[in-house]
């Protein structure tokens, strides 16, 4: 698979097999994106690579939690509600989802399985937890840094025929993640990547996000029109 293959046909995997995936192979798509470029080669990442016992402890912990009322808890600033287009873009793409699924908006019950699935970082055979080192807290270099790596993560995994959704719901019990991954002190935990075999059978695994047109995007600036 080239490079271009890779990236306009990747997309966010949240249905998987029941099916585990070797670890030499999660090694080798680390060490791709380990190659990651990072501010002053600081590489300030970490992975937690979690599967069986640990990763069901973490998806019983945060999920009983988060449905018992706890308040989210989680170790970076997090964004709060989106507004503006950034919330009709998140409507967007839970219209797509659903559509997919056939989840009607009057079902509250498939609505509220579909969130619960989140918690549970949909099912997935392996966890990547995704941290960095807590001297660079309070800076946003370490987070552009670790988005830099993550895609990295994601791409390469689609390269390999695995499939993965960067998942900040299953991190939002911050402590139970930690607990069970048994996580470092001096380590931040930024977000967790849900990965494993495509169910191609799973509806929502089709659905491909629209994205904005170059033209909107970017500005060209000093070219010869």
């Amino acid at each position: 698979m080239n490079l271009s293959d890779a990236m306009l046909g990747r997309r966010s995997i949240r249905g998987f097999q029941d099916k585990p995936v070797p670890r030499d192979l999660l090694e080798e798509i680390i060490a791709l994106a380990n190659r990651a470029p990072s501010s002053m080669n600081t590489q300030p990442w970490h992975f937690h690579v979690l599967t069986g016992a640990p990763l069901e402890k973490v998806r019983e912990g945060n999920s009983t939690r988060m449905m018992s009322g706890v308040p989210p808890v989680r170790e970076i600033i997090d964004h709060g509600a989106y507004e503006g287009p950034h919330r009709e873009r998140q409507v967007e793409i839970a219209k797509q989802l659903f559509a997919a699924m056939g989840i009607e908006r009057e079902d509250k019950e498939r609505r509220q399985d579909w969130v619960m699935r989140g918690f549970r970082q949909f099912d997935a055979p392996v966890s990547v937890v995704v941290t960095f080192d807590k001297a660079l807290e309070g800076t946003t270099i370490a987070s552009f840094d670790l988005g830099a790596v993550t895609y990295g993560l994601v791409l390469a995994a689609w390269s390999k025929g695995l499939g993965a959704v960067i998942n900040g719901q299953g991190i939002m019990q911050s402590p139970v993640v930690r607990e069970h991954a048994k996580i470092p002190e001096d380590q931040v935990i930024l977000t967790c990547v849900a990965l494993g075999w495509p169910n191609e059978e799973f509806a929502a695994n089709a659905v491909v996000s629209r994205r904005r047109p170059v033209q909107e995007v970017a500005r060209f600036v000093g070219f010869e029109e």
